[in-house]
C-alpha cells in the first residue's frame, strides 16, 4: 500500500461553519462530551457483527466500566464546582453546570442504549447454549443444586441488615450493590425494612451444571432472593428493588504532608466514602422502598437512573469464558524479537547490537521483564532503576527489583502514589521494595511521575555501561497483553545519561540543566512541541513539504490545539489518531482544513504515543524527526506531570514508527472512526465484500523491523516508502 492509497481514504472534505467564531471558544469540543463520544464508540463495537459474540459482551461490559469511572472522577468534580458556585466557563465556553446537564442527557441514551444491546447479545448468547437464566426458569435439580451452593459458599459471607430505628441505614460503599427489601412477618404482619448487601468477593453470575452441553449461569441476586427465608426466618418477602452507587473518588491529599504514604492511606478511606455522585435503581422499586434510600444517601433525584434490565453492566465480564473459544478472538501468541532469539534470550547482547524497539502486544512485554530479571541476577550489574506507575498485583518486575535489591545491588525505585485507583497496590509495593532494601522514593507532592523509564548499570571491562528503556505505556504485564504500547531498548550513552538525570531530579528535586536527545514536562515538552508545529508552519510558507503525524490517547489542551491550528492555516498537512477525548475540531474552512483526526477502536486499546515532523521533507522521510512519548496532550500531562519525549535517531527505529506503525494507523479502515468538525465520529465506510485494511491484524501477521536477527533476511512488510 502507498503513501497515496491510505491518504486519499475517508477524507472528509472541509466544511463551512458560518456560525463558529474561528477565535473564540466554540473552537474547542468539550472534553467530557468527547469522553462520552468514545464510549459511544467502544458501545458501538458491541453491536458491530465483525466482533465475536462474547467480545461484543466484553465492549459492553468495558463501556460500563468506563462509565462508572467517568462519574466517579470527572462527574464528581463537576458537581463540586457546581455545589461550590463556579461559574468559570472551561475552555470550550461551557460552564460546570452546562455541562453537567448534558453530561447527564447523553449518558442516560448511552445506558438506555447498554441496556438494549444487552437484551440482543443475551438472545444471540442464547442461540449459542450460553444462558443468563431467570428464577422462574430453574428446574426443581437446579434448585437443589443452589441451595447446597447457598449454604456452603454464599451464606456465610452475607450481612442481611434490618433498617429500623434500633439499626439505622447503613453505609453502603463505592460500587456498593445491594437488595433493598420489605418483608411482613408471618404471625403478626409485623413490616420490616431491611438490606442485603451483595459481597463483591462472590463471583455476580454462578454457573450451573449443564447435562446438555449448554453453559448456564444464575445472577447473584436473584440467588439470595430464592433464599430469603433462610436468610429473614420467619419473614414473607412483600417487595424488592436493587440499587447501586457510585461515590466521589477523586483523592484530597495536603500538600504539606509529612508523610506522604500515610497521607495517601489516610485519603484512600475518604475515597470509599466519599458523597454518591449516581445511582442506578430497580425501575420498578416500590415507592417506599425508593424514598427511603435516596433520603439516607442524600441521592437527589437527578443523580437516579431507573434501570429496566441489569444493574452492573461492567459485572458482564464473567460471562466471557474460555470454553467457547468459538466466540473469542482467534487466540494470538506475541513474538519473541528474532534477534533476542539470536542470542539465546539475552537482552544485553541483543541491545549492544543495536537499538531496538517493541511493539506490545504484538512483540511480547516478557522481554521487558526478562531485561530486569537478567538485570537482577547479573553479577555485573551494579545498578537499576526504575519508575513504577501501575502495575500488576504479583508484579513480577517489583520481584527482580526486590531480588537485585537483595542481592546488594543498588535499586531506586520511584513509585507514583497518585496512580488514580492504584494507590493501595502501589503503597502496597512500596512497603514491600522498602523491606528489600530499595531505595523508594515518590516524586513530587504536586505532580504525578508518569515517565515509563528504567535504567541499568553493567559493569563491561573498565566501563560502565547504562542500558537504557524508555516505554509509552506502564510496566504492567497484565495491560500489555491488550494495550498497544513501545518500548525501547538502547544502550546509547547520550540517552542513557537523559535518563539518569531525570531519576535525580525525580529523587533529589535537581532539575537538569540540558538533556541532550529528550524533552520532558512540566518544563520543555509543551514549548518544544509548539516551536516543532511552527517550524513545520515555515516549511509550508516557504513552499517545502510540510507534514505532521500524531497518535495519542487524548488530545486536548488549548495552546497545543491552537498551534496545530496556526500550522494548518499555514498549509502543514495534519494526520492525528487520537483514540479517545479529542477537542481539535478537524476539516473546518480558514481554521483546520489540514487537519484529519481519526479514532481506532478494536482487539486492543491504542496506547501508544508518537509524533513525527517531516522537517521540510514531508513523510515518510529519513529527514523526519520521530519521538515516541509517555504523554498525551493534555494540560496534566503537559503542566502537572514529569512525563518525556524521546527522540528517535536510529534509522531502522525511525523507518519502523514511520513506515509501519504510523501508516497502518493511517491505513486502518476496519476498526477506524472519522472525525467531523462538528466533534462526533462516523465509522469508516467500507462497502459489503469490500478488503477494510485492520492495522490489528497487519501487526499480528508481520515482525518489526528492528527486531530483526539472521532469519530476518527475507523482507518484513512496511507501508510507505521515503518520500526522498
Amino acid at each position: 500500500m502507498t503513501r497515496a492509497d491510505f491518504l486519499k481514504s475517508d477524507i472528509p472534505a472541509p466544511v463551512d461553519l458560518p456560525d463558529l467564531d474561528l477565535n473564540g471558544p466554540g473552537r474547542f469540543v468539550n472534553r467530557e462530551l468527547s469522553w462520552l463520544g468514545f464510549n459511544w464508540r467502544v458501545l458501538e463495537e458491541a453491536e458491530n457483527p465483525r466482533v465475536p459474540l462474547l467480545e461484543r459482551l466484553r465492549f459492553l461490559s468495558i463501556s460500563a466500566t468506563n462509565l462508572d469511572e467517568f462519574y466517579t472522577v470527572r462527574v464528581a468534580g463537576l458537581r463540586e464546582l457546581t455545589r461550590e458556585g463556579h461559574t468559570g466557563a472551561a475552555a470550550d465556553g461551557l460552564t460546570p453546570s452546562e455541562q453537567l446537564s448534558l453530561i447527564d442527557e447523553d449518558a442516560r441514551k448511552l445506558m438506555g442504549r447498554q441496556q438494549a444491546i444487552l437484551d440482543q447479545l443475551q438472545k444471540d448468547m442464547r442461540d449459542e447454549g450460553l444462558i443468563v437464566l431467570q428464577r422462574d426458569e430453574l428446574s426443581e435439580d437446579d434448585i437443589a443444586y443452589l441451595a447446597d451452593v447457598f449454604l456452603h459458599k454464599v451464606f456465610p459471607v452475607l450481612s442481611p441488615l434490618a433498617v429500623d430505628p434500633a439499626h439505622p441505614f447503613p453505609f453502603i460503599p463505592n460500587m456498593g450493590f445491594s437488595l433493598a427489601l420489605t418483608l411482613e412477618r408471618k404471625r403478626d404482619k409485623h413490616s420490616l425494612m431491611a438490606l442485603l448487601p451483595i459481597p463483591q468477593q462472590i463471583d455476580r453470575f454462578l454457573r450451573l451444571p449443564s447435562p446438555d452441553g449448554t453453559v448456564r449461569f444464575l445472577p447473584l441476586e436473584d440467588l439470595l432472593l430464592l433464599n430469603i427465608d433462610r436468610l429473614f426466618p420467619g419473614y414473607r418477602l412483600k417487595g424488592s428493588c436493587s440499587f447501586r452507587v457510585l461515590r466521589d473518588s477523586d483523592l484530597e491529599v495536603e500538600e504539606e504532608a509529612e508523610d506522604l504514604v500515610r497521607e495517601f492511606e489516610t485519603a484512600l478511606k475518604r475515597r470509599r466514602r466519599g458523597e454518591v455522585v449516581r445511582m442506578k435503581i430497580s425501575a420498578n422499586a416500590p415507592a417506599l422502598l425508593r424514598s427511603v434510600i435516596m433520603r439516607e444517601l442524600h441521592v437527589t433525584g437527578d443523580e437516579v437512573v431507573e434501570v429496566e434490565g441489569l444493574i452492573g453492566i461492567s459485572d458482564l465480564k464473567e460471562l466471557v469464558i474460555d470454553d467457547r473459544p468459538d466466540l473469542l478472538w482467534p487466540s494470538f501468541s506475541p513474538r519473541v524479537p528474532e534477534r533476542v532469539q539470536d542470542h539465546d534470550g539475552d537482552m544485553f547482547a541483543a541491545i549492544r547490537q543495536k537499538d531496538m524497539l517493541l511493539h506490545h502486544p504484538y512483540e511480547t512485554f516478557d522481554m521487558v521483564v526478562r531485561f530486569l530479571e537478567q538485570a537482577a541476577h547479573d553479577p555485573d550489574v551494579v545498578a537499576i532503576k526504575q519508575t513504577l506507575y501501575r502495575t500488576s498485583k504479583d508484579s513480577p518486575i517489583v520481584a527482580a527489583l526486590c531480588d537485585a535489591a537483595e542481592d546488594g545491588k543498588s535499586v531506586t525505585a520511584l513509585v507514583e502514589l497518585k496512580a488514580r485507583f492504584d494507590e493501595a497496590a502501589n503503597i502496597r509495593q512500596s512497603r514491600r521494595l522498602e523491606r528489600s532494601g530499595a531505595h523508594v522514593v515518590y516524586g513530587f507532592v504536586d505532580w504525578k511521575t508518569h515517565a515509563k523509564i528504567s535504567t541499568v548499570v553493567r559493569r563491561e571491562g573498565d566501563q560502565l555501561v547504562t542500558y537504557t528503556h524508555y516505554g509509552t505505556g506502564n510496566y504492567h504485564p497484565i495491560t500489555a497483553k491488550i494495550y498497544t504500547d513501545l518500548s525501547f531498548f538502547t544502550c546509547d550513552p547520550s540517552l542513557g545519561r537523559d535518563a539518569t538525570k531525570v531519576f535525580n531530579y525525580l529523587s533529589g528535586y535537581a532539575l537538569p540543566e540540558s538533556l541532550e536527545n529528550l524533552k520532558i514536562s512540566p518544563h520543555w515538552m509543551k514549548d518544544f512541541l509548539l516551536e516543532q508545529f511552527e517550524a513545520e508552519a515555515e516549511h509550508a510558507r516557504a513552499g517545502r513539504p510540510a507534514q505532521i503525524w500524531a497518535k495519542m490517547n487524548s488530545l486536548i489542551d488549548p495552546e497545543i490545539i491552537d498551534g496545530l491550528y496556526k500550522a494548518s492555516q499555514a498549509g502543514v498537512k495534519i494526520d492525528l489518531v487520537i483514540r479517545g477525548i479529542c477537542g481539535i475540531r478537524p476539516g473546518v474552512k480558514g481554521l483546520s482544513e489540514n487537519i484529519r483526526v481519526k479514532s481506532i477502536v478494536g482487539r486492543y486499546l491504542e496506547h501508544s504515543r508518537i509524533v513525527c515532523f517531516g522537517n521540510g521533507h514531508g513523510l515518510p522521510s529519513k529527514k523526519a524527526r520521530v519521538f515516541m512519548s509517555s504523554a498525551d496532550w493534555m494540560g496534566r500531562n503537559l503542566s502537572r506531570r514529569v512525563e518525556t519525549l524521546v527522540e528517535i535517531t536510529n534509522p531502522t527505529v525511525k523507518a519502523q514508527i514511520v513506515s509501519q506503525i504510523m501508516a497502518a494507523n493511517l491505513a486502518d479502515q476496519a476498526q477506524s472512526w472519522v472525525m467531523k468538525p462538528d466533534g462526533h465520529f462516523d465509522r469508516a465506510q467500507i462497502e459489503e465484500g469490500e478488503f477494510a485494511f485492520n492495522c490489528h491484524r497487519f501487526f499480528m501477521e508481520n515482525p518489526s523491523l528492528s527486531g530483526r536477527g539472521s532469519a530476518g533476511a527475507k523482507d518484513v512488510p512496511v507501508l510507505t516508502h521515503d518520500a526522498d
